[in-house]
């Protein structure tokens, strides 16, 4: 069926045409009215869609229309369509963080100014869409927030780099080369990796030619790039030879050219075999070069220090959690398990928790009793490493340390030496490498039962540290606190904006996933770590780093900074699933209870996304007319304010096909009618008066093809012409009750 542009208009047109061929000439035949205009005569007798709002029994109902901002404040056919049919309106995308918020946290409200505006000159409300959300959020802003902090690295502090000076450019690349010869030759058919930092007084290019100590079995493998700053460069190759001299080649550059951190390793192996590849020594064993060549080599103080600084791998270090993946013992030779904690005040601050452990008498080993310590990293021989705690006993001891392959899998006898405890809290502290004997460790183990005797022991601020390079990352709180001042910001520029006028908002938007992976009854919150990898880049999840939280912050900012008549929802999508029984529905009631429970964050309303499709295969769409009840029931009985924020519908055929607007029949759009009705009449039966916040329909008219939004879908009260669908005398039929 096709909808014309002006129905009273079109019918018009039909009657002059038939009357205009002959000037005095009586027709003799009538001209029968074409079936898609009488059809839709009808149409042309429902009012605006307001006027059928029973307003003495819902006086607080409001009957909204998602609209772009901009679209009204152009006071075009848009801006008079939505005065005349509702008293409210949603900006589709003006009033989210990403269309305020820049890449350099700068926020623009003119819009949103502009937007409130206008609305209020009209008297009509804004329905404000959305404070908090994952979607359409600037990512860039947020990430950069909680980025990495830089170190700062003193200009003056120079590394030891391997410098190469050659008298001028040569015609060829091997004219000038250096070398450095492995003390074994490398694994035939197994891949490796060779990189280093490089600079260059001009930019160059440094082929890489390894090939046998002899010269023979070259391969010639891609350059390293050098530029006239420091910058990081590598080549990845599988050797197919037993290849043990690195050649690099220079030949056809004139000037200086450094390097420095250089390392070669094989595919999943942390062994660097290229000894002092960071010329930290005065040593440059290994490293030569052709005895013809007249260019110079040499360790020179030239490179600044890498960014750098040392990472705690413990986690629950200070003991104030019941986390035990890091802390582990063995009691009388049971074990290993978890760590047990004291009591508050066992802490060496006097008021935190501590491990306590208690040795046995008269002990067959002094192994017998342990305390370990395990990261989740493996450690290889050669790596630096710094060890620390805080420790005490209720009696002077001696305890000795054991490298292990996890809690028990002993690999060497020491590794961070041999700790005097004293009954007195005091720091023990170790520094040093790994060892040979424990490559590939991850724990540390202390026996406890040295002194033969009944002895408790207190562990506190335990610490295992690792140098990392690059930036030092935030704590989880210093990333929760940055962005909660980023959230307060942009809430009191919002509030700020909107001067007031704006009551009621979606102040948290679709916060649950649909599933419940955690075990705990209730579907999780979105997260980084339940949804697909492409939404995980594209969106940023306030709640993984703000926690269950992140609802309560908002409330409380809404509250602080909005009008004292302010209303807050949480608003999702799937509240009416017949898939999962309401499941998702079901979650955010108890959701909203455990905000709630706090006895502060007060949410006042639940908002519904009826993003739906009408079936026409009876048994499916009985389905879902039966779980649009079972929603409204289950959020009447909530006590909150009751509002379906975005309501809009497609078309299903009998076969399960999305119907597209250009192939919709008269049938199709008269059952979407039907359950516009359904929906609006049973709201208003079902949800109690004091209840009925409000209705929104998400779009005016159908989907254009190429919308970013149901493209191409039925899903308007007016066709793309403007002209009222079937679906407008559903919608106004169910605001009567008829």
């Amino acid at each position: 069926m096709k909808h014309t542009n002006n129905i009273l208009g079109a019918f018009m047109l039909t009657a002059v045409m038939a009357v205009s061929c002959v000037d005095d000439t009586q027709l003799l035949f009538d001209v029968e009215k074409p079936a898609s205009i009488a059809n839709m005569e009808y149409l042309n007798n429902y009012g605006a869609l307001k006027s059928y709002v029973d307003r003495a029994a819902n006086p607080g109902f409001k009957l909204g229309l998602a609209l772009e901002a901009a679209d009204y404040t152009a006071r075009g056919l848009m801006f008079r369509l939505a005065n005349a049919n509702f008293d409210e309106i949603t900006a589709g995308n003006a009033m989210k963080y990403a269309s305020v918020v820049k890449d350099d946290g700068t926020m623009d409200f003119s819009k949103v100014m502009s937007f409130v505006e206008m609305a209020q000159s009209a008297g009509t409300t804004i329905y404000g869409h959305t404070l908090v959300w994952h979607a359409q959020q600037n990512n860039k802003y947020l990430n950069s927030i909680i980025a990495d902090r830089a170190i700062e690295i003193d200009p003056n502090d120079l590394n030891n780099c391997l410098n190469m000076t050659t008298p001028s450019a040569s015609a060829n690349d091997w004219d000038w080369q250096v070398y450095y010869d492995l003390k074994a030759p490398l694994t035939v058919g197994q891949e490796y990796t060779i990189s280093m930092r490089i600079k260059a007084s001009t930019a160059t290019s440094v082929p890489f030619w390894p090939s046998k100590l002899d010269g023979q079995g070259t391969q010639y493998l891609a350059a390293f790039t050098a530029g006239t700053a420091w910058a990081e460069s590598s080549v990845k190759f599988t050797a197919n030879n037993p290849l043990q001299r690195m050649m690099f080649c220079f030949g056809k550059f004139g000037g200086e050219l450094y390097f420095d951190d250089v390392t070669l390793k094989a595919t999943g192996s942390d062994v660097n075999l290229i000894a002092n590849g960071s010329f930290d020594e005065d040593d440059l064993a290994g490293w030569g070069k052709p005895g013809y060549q007249s260019h110079s080599y040499k360790i020179k103080g030239e490179a600044p220090a890498p960014a750098s600084y040392w990472a705690n791998l413990v986690n629950n270090f200070d003991c104030e959690s019941d986390d035990v993946s890091s802390l582990f013992e063995t009691v009388k030779g049971t074990g290993p398990r978890g760590a047990t904690f004291g009591a508050a005040g066992t802490g060496a601050d006097g008021v935190g928790r501590s491990v306590v452990i208690q040795s046995g008498d008269n002990p067959a080993n002094s192994w017998d009793t342990q305390f370990f310590v395990k990261v989740p990293h493996t450690f290889v021989a050669g790596d630096a490493f710094k060890f620390s705690m805080m420790v005490k006993a209720d009696k002077a001891a001696t305890i000795s340390s054991q490298a292990h392959l996890n809690p028990g899998g002993y690999k060497h006898w020491t590794i961070v030496g041999s700790p005097n405890v004293t009954t007195e809290w005091k720091e023990y502290k170790f520094s040093g490498t790994i060892p040979g004997e424990a490559d590939g460790i991850n724990t540390i183990a202390f026996n406890l039962s040295e002194s033969k005797v009944a002895t408790t022991y207190y562990f506190d601020d335990i610490k295992w540290e690792i140098e990392k390079f690059g930036g030092i990352p935030l704590t989880p709180q210093e990333k929760a606190d940055t962005l909660t001042w980023a959230m307060d910001k942009w809430i009191a520029g919002m509030m700020e904006a909107c001067d007031g006028y704006v009551t009621a908002w979606d102040v948290v938007n679709e916060a649950l996933s649909g599933a419940d992976k955690d075990g705990d009854g209730l579907y999780d919150l979105q997260s980084v770590k339940n949804v697909s990898e492409a939404d995980a880049k594209a969106n940023f999840y306030w709640q993984d780093y703000l926690g269950n939280d992140f609802t309560r912050i908002a409330v409380k900012l809404a509250r602080q900074y909005g009008p004292a008549n302010m209303k807050l929802f949480v608003n999702d999508y799937n509240l009416e699933s017949d898939w999962d029984d309401n499941g998702k529905l079901k979650s955010l009631v108890k959701w909203i209870e455990r905000w709630e429970s706090d006895g502060i964050t007060k949410i006042d309303g639940i908002g519904t996304q009826m993003h739906v499709s009408c079936y026409m295969n009876p048994i499916t769409q009985a389905s879902k007319e039966d779980h649009v009840v079972k929603m409204f029931e289950l959020m009447a009985k909530t006590g909150k304010l009751i509002k379906i924020t975005e309501l809009d519908m497609g078309v299903v055929d009998a076969s399960g096909n999305k119907v597209l607007t250009a192939n919709v029949t008269e049938e199709q759009h008269k059952a979407m009618s039907e359950y516009y009705k359904f929906i609006v009449k049973k709201y208003f039966e079902l949800i109690p008066a004091a209840q009925r916040y409000g209705i929104t329909q998400w779009a005016a008219k159908d989907s254009p093809t190429g919308s970013g939004w149901r493209a191409g879908e039925p899903i308007g009260l007016w066709d793309a012409n403007n002209s009222r669908k079937h679906a407008y005398a559903g919608f106004a039929d169910g605001l009567s009750g008829k």
